[in-house]
Formats: C-alpha cells, structure tokens, sequence
C-alpha cells in the first residue's frame, strides 16, 4: 500500500522505517496527508524548497518587509528570529520553527499575526487581505524562488536527546542491559554484549536500527516499568539518517560561539530599577523628629509630609501588645502580659515586649507558617485524585520552625535549602548530627511542588518535567520576586529572561532533577540519613519487638490446646503492630553528572533545541562565569552547581535576593509590601511605593548579617508600625489605600490564627510542637476536621496539609491552595465563614469550654465573668457601658434557658448555657477576629 495511504499511525510507521533501512532517507522530510501536524523534526528547509505553489516573493515578502523586518532582523533578531532572509525565517528562533509547511494555523509565525501580538501596539496590524497573504503562501508549501538553501546539518544534539528519551533509561549510567550505554557517540560506536550499536554509513547494519526496527527495542512489556514510550518512525529515520552522515558531532566552541549573541540581554535591560544592586540611601533629614524613632519612620514621614500628611498618634499600650503579639506569634496576649506592660514605666518596656515574643518558641511556629506558604508546603503529593500523604514531609516544616526560632541567618536558610546536601559528606559522616541531618532536611524546600511521579503511568517524562517546572516557579517567586516560568515555552514577554536563560537556570539543578535519571517521588527518593541518635533508637525499638516476638513464636511453636494459639496469634499480631516506620528524609540530593541540557522549543519535549550550561538569568549578572561551580567533592557525587547557585543568590550585593525578604517582612507586618507584588519585582509587577526605603532595608539586612529577627524589632519599634489604626484628618483622601502608612491597617486573623486563638482562649490549645502531622477525618457531611487528642488540639501549623482535605475551618478564612505555591493570601468575605463560626460542632464546643474556664477563674460572679471572657478574648478590660449590656443579656439568656421545654439541667445548669451562648457570641464579633 502506498505510504500517503495509510491511516493508522503503526503502519505509516512500520512504511517509514522500512524506507530508512533501505537507505531511503529522504522519507525525514516527508508529511502524510493524514498527518494534523507536522512531525517534531519535519525539516522545513526541505520542504519549502520542494514545495511548488506561491512563493515567499510573489505576496508575503512585502508584507513581512513592511511590519516585522524593523524588529526582526539580522541585528534586531528579538525573540531570536530574522525575517530578513530565507535562511532567517527557515531557522526559526527561540521558540522553534516559525513556519510549518502546509499547516498555517500551526505555524508560529502566522498564530502571532493572527492573534494581533504581532506586530505588537503601536505599530498597525496587519489587514485581512495582508493576512491572507501569509496564509496562502504558507498553505502552499512555504516555498521560496529564489532562496538555495542547504539541508541542515544533524549533529549529536539531534541524536543525542532522543536517545536519552526512548532508550537510556535501560543502556545508560545506571543501568545498562547488555552492557550497553547508548549516551554518546563513544558509547555508541564501543557497543555492548552483541557488538557496536551503529556502524558508521551502514544505517541498514547497525543493530540499534535493527532493534528497534523489529520492535524488540524497547521491550514493549517493560515500557510502563520504566516509563518509556517506542520511539517514532520519523524519530529512527533521523537516526538513521546521523549514523549514515558517519555520526557527525558539532565542535562545542563553535556552538558556543554561534548562539553567544541569540536571545542577548542589554545593558539597557539590566538598568531596571530590582536588576541593580541595592544601594544604601541617605536617611532622610525630616521635620517632626520626635515621631522619628528610627530610619523607617524617616523614610516614611518624608512621603507622608510631601502629600500633606503625617504619622497618626501611637496606639494605646493594650492596643500594641495585642497587635505585636499576634504578629510574632499568632496567639493572643496574656492578662498577665497585658497587666505588666501597662504597668511598666522603664523607657525600653516596648523593646522588652518585642525581645520576649521574638524569644518564645511561638515566634517560630508563626513565621514558619509565611514561609512554607511560599515554599508551597503540603503534606501530601497531590496532581492525583489520590493525592498521596507524604509520610516524611514534616521534617522540613519542623526544620523551618527551628530556623526562625534559632534566627538562623537567611542567607544559611536559603543555602541549605537550595544545596544541603552538598555541604557535607553525609555519606561518609562516622556520625550524623543535628546540623548535617538539618541540611538534609532543607532541601525538602525543593520537594514541595505537586508530584505525581510515584506511579509508572504517571512518570513519564512530561509528567517529570511538570515537578520540575514548578520547582522553578517557587524558587522564582519565592526566593528571586521573579515569573521566571514564563520562559518556559518563550523569552518572556515583559522580564528580560531569554528562554535560554530558562533551561540554563534548570540546568543547575539537574543533578538532582533529571528527567532523563529520575527517582520516584516517595520511597525511592527519600534518604536514610536521620540523626545517629534517632536511627539507634528506631533500630533499638525494632530489636526489642523482634525479641519479644520471636519469644512468643518459640511459645506458639511448642503449644497444642487451639484457644491458647489464638491468644499468642493475637499477641503476636500485638506486638507487631506497635513497630514503627523506617525514619527517612523527604530530601532532593545530587545524584552525579547529569544528562546534557537543552532548551525545549515552546516547552516541548518532543523538540529540544541548543544544548545550554548552567547558569543563571543574564540580566542579574554583568559577570562572564557568575558561577564558581566546584565539586565539593572529588568523587563524581555531586557536581557543585546548586551550592554554586545558592551562594550566588546570597552574595551581598544580589539584586533581588535581600529585596524580596525584607518586602516579604515588611507585608506580613502590614498587610501589604512596599512592593504590592510580592512575587514579581519584574517589569509587570508594582514599582516600590518607598524606594528608598526597600533599598535601605535590603541593606540592613545584609548588614546585620541577614537576621530575620533584627529585621522584625526594626520595623515593630517604628512608630510608623506603632500607629493607630483610627482614620481622621485628610487621610482618607490623601491615603485612601494606606500605601503612604498615614495610620496601621486593620487586619483579619489569618485562617490559621483565627483557628488558633478559638483554641487557646478556651483552653484546648495542646502545645506540643513538631513531629508527624495530625490526621483530619473527612466527615460525611463533607466538613473535614482535625483530629482531637487527650489533650486538646494542636496548632494549625501540625495539622496535616493533605491538598485535597483542607480542614474547613481554615478553607473557609481563605486557606491557600498550594498550586503550587501562594505568594500573597487573598481575604475574601463570604457567607460560609459567618455560617461557620455560628454553626459549626467544634465552635460550640469551644464555646462550652471557654465558659468553663471563664467559670473556673470567676466563679459565680457575672461582672467577673465578663471581665474575663474581654481580657481572653479581647486583650482588654471591658467598659461600664459594656458590663452592663453583657450582665443584661446573659440574664435575658439565663431565663430563656429557664422557660425552654428542653431544659432539664437546673438553674445552675441553665446560667451555664447562658455563658456558653454568651461565650458563642463572643467568636462572631468582628473585635475577636480583627486586630487593631
């Protein structure tokens, strides 16, 4: 049958390859009718040149001369294309091919002017007629007259990726059946067991050809074992058609130097204002000294005055305390905290306040909850309907917690994260210490995307790549304020970020993430390396049941009655259920060299493009080699690049690394960053409203040797954070959102607080810290709920992070959805979070027992109970006027607990269902779930 005629793609495939064997090989250039597009390594130099119709010069020349030439040509080349030439458009750009031949709606170039992003505001679009230009001379075959272009090259990097995607997971480093390694041309041609695979000129002799020609290779029962799919008929006729070239290899400086000058970024590019340096400005000399308490309130009262504004009069003494104290910890203050700040006269009683809350371990049980929202933190894989709990994944959230409460310099922080492993030899250690399995635990940070690789079906390369590029958006966000995701598939449209950069960027870390050498995302990549103390005692605990065991199986194995056996069944069964889980780490370590690294045309894996080196985006270095990468060690496990990266991102004068984490504190503090835009200090984020101020910061940090902590009493003894929140004067015109800070937000309780403080105000908050995650039950009604112990419940941040079963109290308040991370809460206001504060089980039996402890402390006395219940739930003593309506309402409620038919408790009873009622009230006032 003729080959055009076939329409199921096994025998079009089957035709393909028997025309390669055969020596055929201009088959490669062929396009089936049948096909919707165009294979991945269609040659459209080939094809237009074929092609026989309207050529580029009879219409479309003219028209592409007259609108895109200006930005796309030999000099310009934006995006990395020249439509000045045949040879130009032919070769495509950043994104790949332009034109795909007989398939305009395929073709990039005609989807961009059709779309109306080309040519771009404010140049004109091009008209219908013009449009229809370039779809015709494209529908027929996009030929050109007088153009003599060559047929491309083909090199190793045409070879070299494919053999990496259908066959190496079997004949590479790490396992090579039939002793074969089919990575390079040298591997190649040395061959394994049965010979050379390929025999240079001789396609038709070279085994590999065979193999797969005869579809022994890959075996088809072990492709969904190692998650290969067969390579394509076009795919082995451009092998075939390198091994008949004699497997030519391109010198790798002359590629060097050919696409040195593609997708450049300028010096005009790197003048924006987060690409530069912070430099340290002068604090500005401003009127009205005495409400300068430090820097900050300088910089701030600079811009206030030049609006007509300035600082609101400091909050109230119990007013502060409440509000620092939800700051820096999450929960409420104590009476007693209250009672003795108000009565302390010392000058420093504010910094003594602050020193105490920074110390509490609290602190860090709140501030590692900002962090795991950016690091996107979940405990459980989710991307699958199954949404796989993560068993070991608490680690990293404990070793977060443990950072900011050590005020572990955020420069370590981030060193750890980024290459924990590669800062000690965790593998030859005679002992593992807190500090070393602390690294490891660190780099759980580049863990936390959703993963859906620990299943066969769902470990594809696609799939592993999607893990890999959400890694890299957390990390972009996070940590650089950048979208760098956005160049995945192109240049960035606003950012000056080459998709050259991109793949670079991923290069780093591909000796820990190759999609070409990857581990499972559960068992298989985990490491055993806990601390020597705990592994002892696991082995220790695990020695004494086995003993006791084997003791009752010898018992069982001399015993006859049969009610006896069952009894020592049963205790056997006993005892085996009380062994614990191997403890082992959820960590991302380099695994040695990794495969080569290539930009992927629009994203695809099916079509990469240049190889790339490690390195990071252009416009943030002026530097040749910004990277320094050294193997820390000499023994092919580890390359260096990510602990070359991180102290990259660390060194003092980053652009963007101090910048982000001091707006990051400054939002979390105010409700808001100096840049709006957490995420992205690029083009198309919000420009700083305080410049100088974030430059200033930025620098302090690095001067106080990146202390988190030093930061935080900075900003809280501002007076400028000290303000009241009450809105008077000409501030409501003048600073209608507050980005001037003429007066402190109000705030909501974050979803977790709000849980936190129901909990703590009525007694049944369990402080136990760290460890595995509490369970939450999905109840039939579909609430899900966390799991009480003997003790209470624990604080939001154990509770476990399961995607798809937020616990509703905190879905409610607008826990974030970790997709796969959340730079900036949202605060929404909606029906369910009122309905859940007044219907919800647990609320009311919070109520029951904040009425109990209110009762325990007050005894019978209501103007003692109800000083009480303010002081708990509100920080404060309640006025006369106040008093008086809550006696008289918890009176009105006493009686109609009297007169209700259901009420058989007494009156002792019913005056306690008035307090729990009261008590009930209390939560839905806006005063408990606000701070002023």
């Amino acid at each position: 049958m003729p080959l055009e005629e076939h329409q199921d793609s096994k025998n079009r495939r089957k035709c393909l390859t028997c025309l390669a064997v055969v020596g055929l090989l201009s088959a490669v250039s062929w396009t089936p009718a049948c096909a919707q597009t165009p294979p991945a390594d269609t040659s459209p130099v080939a094809a237009g040149i074929a092609a026989k119709g309207i050529a580029f010069e009879d219409e479309a020349q003219a028209v592409i001369a007259g609108h895109c030439v200006e930005c796309h040509n030999a000099d310009a080349k934006e995006a990395g294309v020249d439509l000045s030439s045949a040879a130009g458009i032919l070769n495509g750009g950043d994104s790949g091919h332009i034109i795909q031949p007989g398939l305009p709606d395929d073709s990039l170039l005609f989807q961009m002017i059709e779309s109306g992003r080309m040519p771009p505001e404010p140049h004109e679009p091009l008209d219908m007629s013009q449009l229809e230009s370039i779809r015709r001379w494209i529908s027929d075959g996009a030929s050109f007259r007088n153009a003599r272009v060559s047929e491309p090259a083909i090199t190793q990097h045409d070879i070299v990726p494919l053999l990496h995607l259908r066959c190496v997971a079997c004949h590479g480093g790490r396992r090579r059946e039939a002793d074969l390694d089919l990575r390079t041309k040298q591997s190649i041609l040395k061959g394994g067991k049965s010979g050379p695979a390929a025999v240079p000129g001789q396609p038709s002799e070279s085994l590999i050809v065979k193999r797969i020609l005869a579809e022994d290779m890959p075996p088809r029962r072990q492709l969904v074992s190692v998650s290969v799919k067969p390579m394509e008929a076009l795919e082995l006729a451009r092998l075939a058609k390198w091994i008949e070239r004699g497997l030519p290899e391109s010198d790798p400086a002359a590629d060097r130097e050919a696409w040195a000058h593609e997708a450049s970024v300028s010096d005009e590019d790197r003048n924006f204002w987060s690409f530069q340096p912070p430099e340290r400005p002068a604090v500005p000399d401003v009127a009205s000294s005495d409400r300068v308490a430090n820097p900050i309130d300088a910089f701030v009262l600079q811009k206030l005055q030049q609006h007509g504004l300035t600082l609101s009069p400091n909050a109230d003494r119990t007013t502060l305390l409440r509000r620092v104290t939800f700051d820096l910890t999450g929960l409420p203050p104590l009476p007693e905290d209250i009672d003795a700040f108000v009565n302390d006269h010392d000058p420093l009683a504010w910094e003594k306040q602050v020193d105490r809350l920074l110390d509490s371990r609290q602190y860090g049980e709140r501030w590692a909850r900002h962090w795991l929202d950016i690091a996107g933190y979940a405990d459980s894989e989710g991307a699958q309907n199954e949404d796989r709990v993560r068993p070991h994944m608490y680690r990293y959230r404990d070793y977060v917690i443990r950072s900011f409460n050590s005020d572990k310099p955020y420069s370590r922080f981030l060193l750890e994260q980024i290459a924990g492993d590669e800062l000690a030899d965790y593998e030859h250690a005679e002992i593992i210490d807190d500090e070393i399995c602390d690294n490891l635990v660190a780099t759980g940070f580049l863990r936390t995307a959703p993963d859906r690789t620990f299943a066969n079906i769902t470990n594809f390369v696609p799939d592993r790549l999607e893990v890999i590029a959400d890694e890299m958006d957390i990390l972009g966000t996070a940590v650089m304020g950048l979208t760098l995701k956005c160049a995945r598939c192109h240049s960035h449209k606003f950012d000056p970020i080459p998709q050259r950069d991109y793949y670079r960027l991923t290069a780093i870390f591909k000796d820990a993430y190759d999609e070409h050498d990857w581990l499972k995302s559960q068992g298989p990549r985990t490491l055993p390396y806990v601390t020597t103390a705990e592994r002892r005692a696991f082995e220790q605990h695990e020695a004494a049941i086995t003993q006791k065991v084997d003791a009752v199986r010898k018992e069982l194995a001399a015993t006859d009655l049969d009610e006896q056996k069952k009894k020592l069944e049963q205790q056997i069964t006993q005892l085996e259920s009380q062994r614990m889980p191997e403890p082992r780490i959820r960590a991302l370590w380099s695994r040695g060299e990794p495969s080569p690294s290539y930009i992927l045309m629009r994203g695809n894996y099916l079509t990469p493009g240049h190889p790339v080196e490690p390195g990071v985006p252009a416009v943030l270095s002026r530097d040749d080699a910004p990277l320094d990468i050294r193997p820390p060690w000499n023994d092919g496990r580890s390359t260096g690049r990510r602990l070359a990266f991180a102290r990259w991102l660390t060194r003092p004068d980053h652009p963007l690394t101090a910048r982000v984490m001091v707006n990051r504190i400054w939002q979390h503090h105010f409700g808001q960053g100096i840049v709006t835009t957490p995420g992205n200090f690029g083009r198309a984020g919000a420009a700083p409203t305080h410049p100088e101020l974030l430059d200033w910061l930025a620098t302090e940090f690095v001067r106080q040797n990146f202390s988190i902590k030093a930061m935080h009493r900075l900003i809280v003894t501002s007076n400028t954070y000290r303000q009241s929140s009450a809105v008077t004067g000409e501030s409501p015109q003048r600073d209608p959102d507050g980005l001037l800070y003429s007066r402190a937000p109000l705030r909501r309780l974050e979803a977790e607080v709000l849980r936190d403080t129901l909990l703590f105000v009525s007694g049944k908050l369990n402080d136990t810290p760290y460890g595995p995650a509490d369970p939450v039950d999905l109840r039939a009604d579909g609430l899900v709920t966390s799991r009480e112990s003997e003790n209470g419940w624990r604080r939001s941040i154990y509770v476990l992070q399961r995607r798809t079963q937020i616990p509703t109290l905190l879905e409610n308040f607008d826990y974030p959805q970790m997709g796969p991370n959340c730079i900036q809460r949202g605060e929404s206001l909606v029906a369910p979070q009122a309905l859940h504060l007044l219907n919800n089980r647990m609320i009311h039996q919070l109520a029951s027992h904040f009425a109990e402890r209110i009762r325990s402390e007050a005894g019978d006395d209501r103007a003692a109970q109800i000083s009480v219940a303010y002081r708990r739930a509100f920080s404060r003593y309640p006025s006369e006027e106040e008093v008086t309506a809550a006696a008289e309402a918890l009176e009105q409620l006493t009686t109609q607990w009297a007169e209700s038919s259901n009420s058989k408790v007494g009156m002792q009873g019913t005056d306690q269902q008035a307090l729990v009622t009261w008590c009930h009230a209390m939560f839905n006032l806006a005063e408990f779930i606000y701070v002023d």
